[in-house]
């Protein structure tokens, strides 16, 4: 049956600015790609990071309008990976799972997607002034998390350090595990120090310590660290299997973080994680700021691969007008409330 395909633009504004150290964050754009064959509609999200996606570009539109063109008119060939326009690939792979499912926003069937079942998530801590982090932290500890993330990088390490240290002291390796971000905010020579205040705070794993692209200098970090390094930036630009392949083989990190929005959707993630397994590398996925249609799509297909480390997929509830769907989290649990309804 023919397929008709559509999309519009969605400006997601964050209740509160969301800090990084590539910068803060109160708004972020998404289009959602509508694909409909007569009797059922699928939906899917292109969403991209400013500076960050490698479709961040003038003329992301453009293609995203000539995808849709050619689905419509029959000429588009759904074997094309996008390399180029990872959010469209991520939108596109997701608005056909939906639309093969029935349209019901149900991607990849599952105990997660009947309600049975949910998914453990770590609680994302936010940069900001200190006290602001601090409060983020109690919350997230009094709603029960047993994993914490912090954003780290915008502040002094001394004041970071001290907050992990205060969280320590409250709880110990075996009953929080603490994982930090870095955004790539040090460098070569300032990371060592970091690293080894880690370790030393039983610091479950680093993001990103040191700016992607320098595949040497990050390898050369893997192989001494004295805390275990995921890569998350570093996967973005790397497009082809045989990169994939490449870039585990040299720089042979402990963990790899999977964004499916910014590393060309389920298809390329899969590719991730048949390398990780084949190469005893970890892995856990977390959303890159999508609305709660490319969350949902995500939390679906994590779900599928049996994991059992906390994933990051606690972000739904950072914007002010964000799409009501059935995701809810209860205490550090993601589960899919099959009494509530999409409104889109």
């Amino acid at each position: 049956m023919h397929i008709k395909t559509s999309f519009k633009k969605h400006t997601l504004n964050f209740i509160r600015p969301a800090g990084t150290s590539r910068g803060v964050y109160t708004s972020k754009n998404s289009w959602f790609l509508f694909l409909c064959n007569g009797n059922h509609t699928g939906v899917g999200e292109c969403s991209i990071l400013n500076d960050l996606s490698i479709d961040d570009r003038p003329d992301f539109e453009e293609k995203l309008q000539q995808v849709c063109s050619e689905i419509n008119n029959g000429t588009f060939d759904f074997d094309d990976k996008l390399e180029q326009f990872p959010a469209i690939r991520f939108g596109l792979e997701t608005a056909m799972a939906d639309l093969n499912n029935g349209g019901k926003r149900i991607l990849f069937p599952s105990a997660f997607t009947s309600g049975s079942d949910g998914i453990r998530t770590n609680g994302l801590i936010w940069m900001g002034e200190a006290g602001f982090m601090r409060r983020q932290v109690a919350q997230k500890l009094d709603a029960g998390f047993s994993c914490i993330k912090l954003k780290i990088g915008s502040l002094n390490w001394k004041t970071e350090r001290e907050m992990i240290v205060e969280m320590r002291r409250q709880f110990k390796a075996g009953e929080l595990t603490i994982r930090v971000d870095a955004n790539g905010a040090y460098n070569t020579e300032n990371v060592h120090g970091v690293l080894n205040d880690l370790a030393e705070l039983d610091v479950h794993s680093i993001e990103q310590p040191i700016k992607a692209g320098q595949w040497e200098q990050m390898a050369a970090l893997c192989a001494k660290t004295p805390v275990p390094i995921a890569l998350d930036e570093e996967l973005i630009c790397v497009l082809s299997y045989e990169a994939k392949h490449k870039l585990i083989d040299t720089i042979k990190p402990q963990y790899l973080i999977l964004k499916p929005g910014l590393i060309g959707g389920f298809s390329s993630a899969n590719e991730w994680v048949e390398l990780a397994n084949e190469h005893s590398v970890g892995w856990w996925a977390t959303s890159a700021l999508e609305s709660n249609i490319g969350l949902n799509a995500i939390a679906q297909w994590v779900y599928t691969k049996d994991v059992k480390m906390p994933q990051g997929l606690g972000t739904g509830m950072l914007f002010s007008n964000n799409i009501e769907s059935p995701l809810t989290l209860r205490g550090e649990q993601l589960f899919y409330d099959t009494a509530a309804k999409w409104e889109l």
